[in-house]
């Protein structure tokens, strides 16, 4: 299944989906095509959410939870790639069900329209959005992302899992956020090897302080989910993958560091001082008065004493 959905495959008669490059013949077009084409900065990424022929009804209702209508493909096999390039986007969730691998759920991205990595998830217990009885999060809410296990730091396939979901509940780049915005909370938990998704709303309470207690209250969907196979990208393909243009690479200025927190500190290189010719508030009481100078002069230095040897 990960092979079938990732490349392109045969359609119904036998035949080949081929992605084949176009010319532009009018002005729109031009700028259609230029729009999908390679930019410094790119376009924020967007998702294709894809239910296959053979479906459970639990993997029905699991992408009904994530997206209104996901892509019906009736019995022609999934074609990542081609989708991709006729939707511009760069992730996919693909839902299926068997008898070998019930309830399946296969998360990918792309590069340059080819996969970059699959991961097959197992769903061993899903609670819907209508079976938690609570007041949901307004819609758009940019989640906040929050990562417990060990096995998202240590363990390669979680590492890419990790970075996957990030991807795909990260929501638009923004500026800023309002702090009251803050209320949707997505907790992924590895145990046991099994993950463990929630999702929670953050309520603000009374504290008697300025500072407000927070509480959590989950508002669904929850999942239970097992890692299956994987097909993830090469070392080389996933550095290049994160290569950024030179363009948007920061010119180093010399003397100028930033530390871990964004702070910008300055080195500046000056000759050495002399200072005795440093200029220093005089006070009062260190100043000479007359009398005493004439008098210290007069005195003259005291003749020091002869030691006698005993």
């Amino acid at each position: 299944m990960l092979s079938t959905v990732g490349q392109c495959c045969s359609t119904r008669e036998g035949g080949t989906m081929m992605m084949m490059k176009t010319n532009p013949k009018t002005k729109r077009s031009k700028r259609f095509l230029e729009s999908r084409a390679p930019k410094l900065v790119e376009d924020g990424k967007s998702a294709m959410i894809m239910k296959g022929g053979n479906t459970s009804q639990l993997i029905s209702n699991v992408l009904k939870d994530i997206v209104s209508k996901p892509i019906v493909l009736e019995t022609i096999r999934p074609c990542a790639e081609f989708f991709s390039k006729k939707t511009d986007c760069s992730l996919f969730l693909f839902g299926s069900h068997s008898k070998k691998r019930p309830d399946n759920l296969i998360l990918g991205r792309l590069f340059d329209f080819h996969v970059l990595d699959m991961i097959e998830l197992g769903i061993e217990k899903f609670s819907s959005l209508s079976d938690i009885k609570a007041s949901k999060c307004p819609e758009g809410t940019k989640p906040m992302l929050l990562f417990a296990g060990e096995a998202f730091d240590t363990d390669n396939e979680h590492k890419r899992l990790k970075s996957l979901l990030i991807d795909f509940f990260r929501g638009p780049n923004v500026s800023a956020v309002r702090l009251a915005g803050l209320e949707h909370v997505l907790h992924f938990t590895s145990l046991d090897g099994k993950i463990y998704m929630r999702s929670y709303r953050s309520l603000l309470k009374k504290s008697g302080c300025r500072t407000p207690r927070i509480e959590l209250e989950e508002i669904g969907p929850s999942l239970d989910l097992v890692l299956r196979r994987t097909h993830l990208a090469s070392d080389d393909l996933y550095k290049l993958a994160h290569r950024k243009p030179k363009a948007l690479k920061a010119k180093k200025k010399k003397n100028i560091s930033h530390d871990a927190f964004g702070t910008k500190f300055g080195r500046v290189h000056m000759q050495k001082q002399d200072l005795s010719k440093l200029r220093t508030r005089k006070m009062k009481g260190l100043r000479k008065r007359k009398g005493r100078a004439a008098v210290g002069e007069q005195d003259g230095p005291a003749p020091k004493e002869a030691r006698v040897a005993s």
